[in-house]
C-alpha cells in the first residue's frame, strides 16, 4: 500500500509539473527517487525505532500508558521531527516550519477528507470539546511567537515544549478516568523478543530516521532549485505529504475497518505533536531562530482554520459526513491552487 501511493504521489508530481510547462530531466526525476527512498527510509525507521524502544520499556516492567504515550504516539510524529530538526541543521528553516504546517494543512484537509468520503467518521466527546480547540488555540500560539520575533527561537521552543508537557498531563488524566486507547498500540513482548535484538532493531530505526531525514531535505531543495519553486512550497506540498503517509495510512485502515475514533483521533493527536513536540524540539536545536516570514503566516492562518472548518463540521451530528469529507477536498484544492499560481 505505501509503495503503491508513493508511486501515485510522484506520478501526481509529475503530472503537475508537465502541465505547469516544468521541464522534467534526469535530475528532477533521480531527485524524486531519492525523495522516495527518504521516506521509506523515515517510515519504516519510526516503524523499527517504536517497537525496538517500546519493547525495551516494556522489559523493564514501564507501564503501557507511558508507553503509549510517550513512545508510541511521539514515534507516529518522528518523520516530522527529524525533517524538522535536519532541515534545521541544513540552513533549510523553510523546509523546517513548512512540513509542520503543510502536515497539519494536509492531515485535516486532505487526509480526514479523504477518510470521511470513505465512511461517515463518528468524534468523541472529548476529541470535538477540548483536543480540537486546543489545536485551534496551540497553531495560534504558533502564528503569534512567530510574528512576534519574525521567527522561532530557542525560548519560543521551550513554551511549545511546556505546552506539549500540559498535553502529555491531559492525556495522562483520560487514563485515570477509563481512556485506555493509548495503550492499545503497545507492542507486547513475546519469549523471542531478546533485550540485544531489541536494542539492535531500536538503533537500526534510529539510524534510518536520521538518514531518511538527509535524503529528503536534500531531494527536497533540490526539487525545488531546479524547478524554480521555493522551499517553502515543496515543503508544504511533497514533503508535508511524505511525512504525514502514516497519518494517510492509519486513517484509510482505520475508516474501513469502521474505527472512527482511530481515525480521527490520529489526526488530531498527530497535529498537536507536530506543533508542540517537533516545532518545539527543532526550535530549541535549531543554530539559529527559525526564520517565519509572511507567507507562513498565511499558511499557518490556513492550518487555523482548518482546524475550525473541522470543527464546525462535526459539531452538529458529532460525526464527519462524506459531504464534509468532499467540502474539505474541495478546500485543500483551492489551497493548492493558492500555493501554485
Amino acid at each position: 500500500m505505501f509503495l503503491a501511493i508513493c508511486a501515485l504521489a510522484v506520478g501526481i508530481v509529475l503530472t503537475v509539473m508537465n502541465a505547469a510547462g516544468i521541464n522534467i530531466n534526469v535530475n528532477i526525476i533521480c531527485s524524486l527517487g531519492v525523495l522516495v527512498v527518504g521516506f521509506m527510509m523515515l517510515i519504516k525507521g519510526a516503524d523499527l525505532f517504536v517497537e525496538g524502544a517500546s519493547k525495551i520499556a516494556a522489559k523493564f516492567h514501564i507501564p503501557q500508558i507511558v508507553i503509549g504515550l510517550t513512545i508510541v504516539a511521539m514515534g507516529t510524529s518522528a518523520p516530522e521531527a527529524a525533517i524538522s530538526i535536519g532541515a534545521a541543521f541544513q540552513d533549510a528553516a523553510a523546509i523546517s516550519v513548512g512540513n509542520v504546517v503543510g502536515s497539519n494543512i494536509m492531515n485535516i484537509l486532505l487526509i480526514l477528507g479523504v477518510s470521511g468520503l470513505i465512511t461517515k467518521l463518528k468524534i468523541k466527546p472529548n476529541t470535538l470539546k477540548f483536543e480540537i480547540p486546543f489545536v485551534v488555540v496551540i497553531t495560534a500560539v504558533l502564528l503569534l511567537l512567530g510574528w512576534i520575533g519574525g521567527g522561532l527561537d530557542k525560548i519560543d521552543g521551550a513554551v511549545l515544549l511546556v505546552l506539549f508537557a500540559c498535553f502529555l498531563g491531559y492525556l495522562f488524566y483520560l487514563y485515570k478516568k477509563g481512556d485506555n486507547s493509548a495503550a492499545d498500540d503497545v507492542p507486547e513482548l513475546t519469549d523471542k523478543d531478546k533485550l540485544p535484538i531489541m536494542i539492535l532493531i531500536t538503533v537500526i530505526g534510529l539510524v534510518s530516521i536520521v538518514l531518511g531525514s538527509d535524503l529528503t531535505v536534500g531531494a527536497a531543495k533540490s526539487i525545488a532549485q531546479t524547478v524554480g519553486v521555493d522551499d517553502r512550497t515543496i515543503s508544504l506540498t511533497v514533503v508535508a505529504f511524505g511525512t504525514s503517509l502514516p497519518e494517510l495510512i492509519t486513517c484509510i485502515a482505520a475508516s474501513l475497518k469502521k474505527k472512527d475514533d482511530i481515525a480521527i483521533g490520529n489526526i488530531i493527536g498527530s497535529n498537536i505533536f507536530n506543533i508542540l513536540f517537533v516545532v518545539g524540539l527543532a526550535s530549541v536545536f535549531s543554530p539559529s531562530p527559525l526564520a517565519f516570514g509572511q507567507s507562513f503566516m498565511i499558511d499557518t492562518a490556513v492550518a487555523i482554520g482548518a482546524a475550525v472548518m473541522l470543527g464546525l463540521l462535526v459539531v452538529r451530528k458529532k460525526r464527519l459526513s462524506r459531504l464534509s469529507g468532499g467540502i474539505m477536498l474541495a478546500a485543500y484544492a483551492g489551497y493548492c491552487v493558492y500555493l501554485f499560481i
